[in-house]
C-alpha cells in the first residue's frame, strides 16, 4: 500500500487585487489548533489546505523555486517537479480565469473541487477527500514497527528509494534542505532493521499534515495507526490532516480520520 503527495500527478497565477506577495513568502503563522472542542469544520478544512500549500512550497523551495503566495492562491509557474502542482487554490471563490491568468499551468490542485478548467486545456486527473484526525485517542498500535526521524542525507536517500523503488529518473525529489526545516519530519518505519514504511509530517498552520505514506507488506490498519502515532508525537494535541482517495481513504477513515471536503487535481 502506498499513498503519496499528489501521487497521481505527472507534474501545477494570478494574484488577487492585493499587492503581490514576495517570492518565497510563507503562510501566515496561526495559533495551533486543538481538538474537537475548539475546531470547527470550516477552520479545519482551511488549515488542511494551507498546510498542504506550505508543504508544496517547502519542497519547491528546496529545489530553488519558492513560488508566490497570496491570500487566495499559491502559485509557482516555473517549476517542473514531478508530482507537485503549479497552483493551489486557498479560498473557495477563486475562479478558473484567476488560476489560469498569465500562464497555462501544467497541474492545479482545486482545493474545493469547484473549478472548471477544461476550457483552459486541463482535465481531471483524480478526485480525493481532505481528511482530519481530530480526537486525542489514536488507533491502537498493532505492529512491531519502530518509527524514527530521518536526520541526514544518507537516510533521506534510503527513505526515498523505499518510497519510489524504481526511482523517479530525474534525481532525488526530496532534498537534504528539507531536513533543516524544523517543521518537516521525514519518518521511517523499521522492522527487524529494515525500512519498510514511511510518511512525511509537516507542522504548519496550526495542524500536522501527513503525506507520502507508504508501507511494504503491511496491513493498511497497521500502517495508518503507526503513521498517526508517529506524526502525533511531533505536536501533541494538534489535529492531523491530509487527503486520500479510494481504498486509502477507507483505511484512513477506519483509523479514525473524518472527511472534510472534496478536492480535485487537474492536469494538462
Amino acid at each position: 500500500m502506498r499513498t503519496d503527495e499528489n501521487s497521481r500527478i505527472p507534474l501545477a497565477q494570478r494574484t488577487d487585487h492585493r499587492p503581490p506577495a514576495r517570492a518565497g513568502a510563507t503562510l501566515t503563522a496561526r495559533r495551533p489548533m486543538r481538538f474537537d472542542h475548539d475546531v470547527n469544520h470550516h477552520d479545519l478544512l482551511g488549515a488542511a489546505i494551507r498546510n498542504n500549500a506550505s508543504w508544496c512550497a517547502a519542497v519547491c523551495r528546496s529545489h530553488g523555486f519558492p513560488g508566490v503566495l497570496t491570500a487566495r492562491l499559491w502559485w509557482n509557474p516555473h517549476h517542473d517537479l514531478e508530482l507537485y502542482p503549479q497552483a493551489i487554490t486557498l479560498t473557495p471563490d477563486v475562479s478558473a480565469s484567476e488560476v489560469a491568468a498569465g500562464h497555462r499551468p501544467a497541474a492545479v490542485k482545486d482545493s474545493f473541487a469547484r473549478l472548471d478548467l477544461g476550457p483552459y486545456g486541463l482535465s481531471v486527473l483524480f478526485e480525493a477527500e481532505w481528511i482530519a484526525h481530530t480526537t486525542p485517542a489514536l488507533p491502537p498500535l498493532s505492529s512491531d514497527l519502530r518509527w524514527d526521524r530521518v536526520t541526514d542525507a544518507g537516510g533521506l536517500d534510503r527513505w526515498e528509494s523505499a518510497w519510489a523503488p524504481g526511482g523517479r529518473g530525474r534525481g532525488p525529489l526530496f532534498r537534504p534542505e528539507l531536513l533543516a526545516d524544523a517543521r518537516c519530519a521525514v519518518l521511517a518505519g523499521h522492522r527487524d532493521g529494515r525500512l519498510v514504511a514511511g510518511v512525511i509530517a509537516y507542522s504548519a498552520d496550526g495542524v500536522v499534515g501527513i503525506s507520502n505514506l507508504f508501507g511494504t507488506g503491511l496491513p493498511a490498519e497497521s500502517l495508518w495507526a503507526g503513521a498517526l502515532h508517529a506524526a502525533g508525537r511531533l505536536a501533541p494535541g494538534r489535529p492531523i490532516v491530509g487527503y486520500e482517495s479510494g481504498t486509502d481513504l477507507a483505511a484512513a477513515e477506519q483509523a479514525g480520520c473524518r472527511p472534510l471536503g472534496a478536492l480535485r487535481v487537474w492536469t494538462a
